[in-house]
């Protein structure tokens, strides 16, 4: 038998995380949908070459779909309004509703493990909740998605 390569891998848990919004107080979250980015690929023929020649195009970046239970806290709702609003025309000051924010994602005792940051986000879609009168301890959930110009790792 051959010795060890290298030192395992310490896989992180994706259960215990946190969301820090610009301009949102309180934000406790269940779930926060993947982070994906693709970069598309640009095919070229080249010269009557039955193979194309690749190269990497842009980057898109996937909305992300964030999800809490419903309680008095309206920041996320007021945030969707203020986008609706600059959408009507009302005028748009700045970068108007994109706001940034992290997804910092913790050890068991609460320590950083890594941090993803997310930029330019605004809210496309508001779900209130599925209204449900057969349960009685459901909570009711609340899902916010978000378009978002790019994301990245930080670096720590």
């Amino acid at each position: 038998m051959g010795a060890p390569v290298g030192e395992p891998l310490d896989v992180f848990a994706k259960h215990n995380f946190i969301i820090e919004i610009d301009g949102i107080k309180r934000a406790g979250f269940k779930s926060c949908s993947q982070l994906e980015v693709e970069v598309t690929e640009i095919a070229y023929h080249e010269g009557g070459r039955s193979i194309p020649h690749k190269s990497p195009g842009k980057q898109k970046f996937t909305n992300i779909t964030l999800e809490r239970g419903v309680t008095t806290d309206m920041d996320l709702y007021t945030w969707l309004e203020e986008t609706a609003k600059m959408a009507t025309g009302r005028g748009l000051k700045g970068n108007g509703p994109k706001r940034n924010f992290d997804l910092v994602l913790l050890d068991r005792d609460g320590s950083e493990r890594r941090r993803y940051s997310i930029f330019q986000a605004w809210p496309t879609k508001f779900s209130a909740g599925d209204f449900d009168g057969e349960s009685e301890t459901d909570p009711l959930i609340e899902t916010m998605e978000l378009s978002i110009d790019y994301w990245e790792i930080s670096k720590n």
